[in-house]
């Protein structure tokens, strides 16, 4: 076989992986609007969601990030933008001072939200099937997974 055969098969692997990192590493692949999949979410005894969306902006180390869902027949809307160079923002919304943190933990974006002595913890990460899972965590509560399909 000429060397320049096996040169070029030889490096394929290599190409392979470094542009699959490349894909896993796309932090943007998180923007856009997200429907949620009741039927695929663990509640795990909390109040289900009978629908709702999420719509992630990501860019330029900023992020905004909109949840909105119906519990129990009633619209609620959280929206909260942050800035990605792990930070403590803080706002107030409804007369209530907040305070959010974000930064990405490899593919994982975390984003730790403290209202009062209340923290509560999101994961946000894109399953291989191109779902969205958003992990919440919050003390005293069990943790919370929400599934959702791109719109």
């Amino acid at each position: 076989m000429p060397r320049i055969v096996r040169l070029i098969l030889a490096s394929i692997p290599v190409l392979i992986l470094v542009s699959g990192t490349a894909l896993a590493m796309d932090h943007h692949a998180l923007n856009g609007t997200w429907r949620l999949i009741p039927t695929r979410s663990e509640f795990n005894g909390e109040p289900m969601i009978q629908s709702g969306t999420l719509t992630i902006g990501y860019r330029d180390r900023n992020i905004y990030i909109s949840h909105n869902y119906v519990f129990d027949g009633r619209n609620v809307t959280v929206s909260y933008q942050t800035s990605l160079d792990g930070q403590v923002n803080s706002y107030i919304r409804e007369g209530k001072a907040y305070k959010t943190k974000a930064k990405w933990e490899g593919d994982e974006l975390k984003v730790t939200s403290t209202q009062g002595d209340l923290t509560t913890v999101e994961h946000y990460r894109l399953n291989p099937d191109g779902t969205l899972a958003v992990t919440m965590e919050r003390p005293d509560h069990p943790t919370v997974t929400l599934l959702f399909e791109r719109e």
